[in-house]
């Protein structure tokens, strides 16, 4: 699954200045906004295709990007306003293709709104494609999560979140006589539903049955509850008033999983204040989120499951971070978050740069880390791992200098300064992650830092890869870390102590760890 909630293009303070390659004037000529001596042919020019272009540009490469990274059965959702929903539609059918436009729905945006010269709008819209409609899961909506308020505490099902249903209902027809029998409550008592005839007697048209029959009620015990409750519709064996009441377990994953109904396209409940709120609660001074209730509750809709990546690439503070960690704790999912962001710069006289934000970045990173620990410290299925760390990675350029890949350009007066093919300023980790990308190995997994023989070793996954990028690489220590069996070893290529260790590393792994790549960078 993808969300964007996308900069709306209000023809100011664009951040996102992609290239144009066609000068201004040309281009109002060509679109006929001026005539050939330069006067303009609209009245209007904010309702010109220029004012659109900048934005429309920024958002086409984007989503193509976004197309080709979701899965099959992905889905893309996007909030945007009336300005652009129009324009945003149609560029997403030409890089979706119109069959895979899956809906458009309505969110309130606000309770109470003065603004606007006709309307005072209250309202946006979230524009919904799929990567392949024919492989897209139905959505999943209209049921009442806030009524599954209990949880298994043990047994098989603990931590799955539950609501009570009678088992007793007087709509219910008599059709089955094996639905109507005695159920014994913790005190000694009985109860039965009201009725004129008793077992063993075969009851009457009229007599009150169960919802489930006897054999089922005796299989499935562990999902029946029996309450005292204050007055009970149930006839008692003691021909006194019924003190309990006997009800049923039925467990939402079960509902989701079985249920047609689809969610209403007019979104209520999810209001922009309550993303000012959740701001206000970590102390993150930001304008205009969007509320974590409602990207949980798309992410609920499209069934993601509890092993997809959700992605974000006009993160902002990182509310869709939050969320699905939110997600994670309620139903005990593994779901991963890309959060993308550029590094745009906080205004000075805005709260965030006066608590020492310089940067969008920094906010979303602090936000993630408080609401990381808020979550964590909450109420969790207790089957959840509490896993809400994050790595932050930047987009830079190669570690490595320009002669790493263009070798046949040097010239003989820059051998001195190219005996150390790493740029200066390159750390360990940042050659670490390099390495990581160029074998595609997942930048998620776990890395461990250790010392070993003095030297800095990193051992990713345990032995998925390890490296070491120390000078002065000894064939001491190449033959301790040959004794892991790594399936990948990564080394720097003048780090070796001597021509000799560097020629032996290859023979080494070959005898000790035989089944193990080798490389250096």
């Amino acid at each position: 699954m993808i969300y964007i909630d996308p900069p709306y293009n209000t023809g100011r303070d664009f951040v996102y200045r992609d290239d144009f390659a066609e000068n201004p004037n040309e281009f109002l000529r060509k679109s006929l906004q001026k005539d050939e001596l330069g006067n303009r042919l609209l009245s209007n020019p904010e309702y010109s295709g220029r004012f659109h272009s900048n934005w429309l540009s920024l958002m086409y490469s984007r989503l193509k990007a976004a197309r080709n990274l979701l899965s099959d059965d992905g889905i893309i959702f996007m909030s945007i306003d009336d300005a652009e929903v129009d324009n945003l539609k149609k560029i997403c059918c030409e890089v979706f293709g119109e069959n895979n436009f899956i809906g458009c729905a309505g969110r309130i945006t606000k309770k109470s709104n003065n603004k606007g010269e006709f309307w005072s709008p209250n309202f946006d819209y979230i524009l919904t494609f799929a990567k392949n409609a024919d492989f897209a899961k139905p959505f999943f909506g209209g049921v009442n999560l806030d009524a599954y308020k209990e949880v298994d505490q043990e047994g098989p099902r603990a931590g799955e979140p539950y609501q009570l249903v009678r088992l007793y209902m007087s709509t219910i027809q008599n059709r089955n006589p094996d639905q109507r029998f005695w159920i014994e409550c913790p005190d000694g008592t009985k109860v039965i539903p009201p009725g004129s005839t008793f077992p063993p007697d075969r009851p009457s048209l009229g007599d009150g049955i169960w919802r489930w029959t006897k054999s089922k009620f005796e299989k499935e015990r562990d999902r029946i509850v029996i309450k005292k409750v204050r007055s009970s519709n149930l006839v008692s064996d003691t021909g006194e008033p019924a003190q309990w009441n006997v009800y049923t377990k039925t467990y939402l994953s079960d509902v989701i999983k079985h249920s047609t109904a689809k969610p209403n396209s007019f979104i209520e409940g999810h209001i922009n204040q309550l993303g000012s709120h959740e701001l206000g609660k970590l102390d993150i001074p930001f304008s205009y989120s969007k509320p974590t209730s409602l990207i949980e509750m798309l992410a609920e809709v499209s069934k993601t499951g509890s092993e997809d990546i959700i992605m974000d690439f006009f993160a902002g503070s990182g509310t869709t971070a939050e969320a699905i960690m939110k997600l994670n704790a309620k139903d005990g999912g593994n779901r991963r978050v890309i959060s993308v962001q550029l590094p745009e710069a906080i205004d000075e006289n805005l709260d965030a740069y006066k608590k020492g934000f310089r940067h969008i970045t920094e906010l979303a990173k602090e936000r993630i880390r408080r609401a990381g620990r808020q979550v964590a410290e909450g109420d969790t299925k207790p089957t959840w791992r509490r896993d809400v760390g994050f790595r932050v990675l930047k987009v830079d350029t190669s570690n490595m200098k320009d002669i790493y890949y263009r070798p046949d350009e040097l010239k003989q007066s820059d051998l001195l300064d190219m005996v150390d093919n790493v740029k200066e300023d390159r750390t360990a980790e940042d050659l670490l992650f390099q390495v990581l990308v160029d074998w595609g190995v997942d930048l998620s997994l776990p890395i461990r830092r250790d010392t070993v023989q003095g030297k800095t070793v990193f051992y990713v996954d345990d032995n998925a890869l390890v490296a070491c990028f120390d000078k002065g690489i000894t064939e001491e220590l190449v033959k301790e870390l040959a004794g892991y069996e790594p399936l990948r070893v990564v080394f720097r290529d003048n780090g070796f102590a001597s021509d000799a260790v560097k020629i032996n590393v290859e023979q080494v792994f070959r005898q000790l760890s035989p089944t193990t790549e080798v490389k250096s960078v």
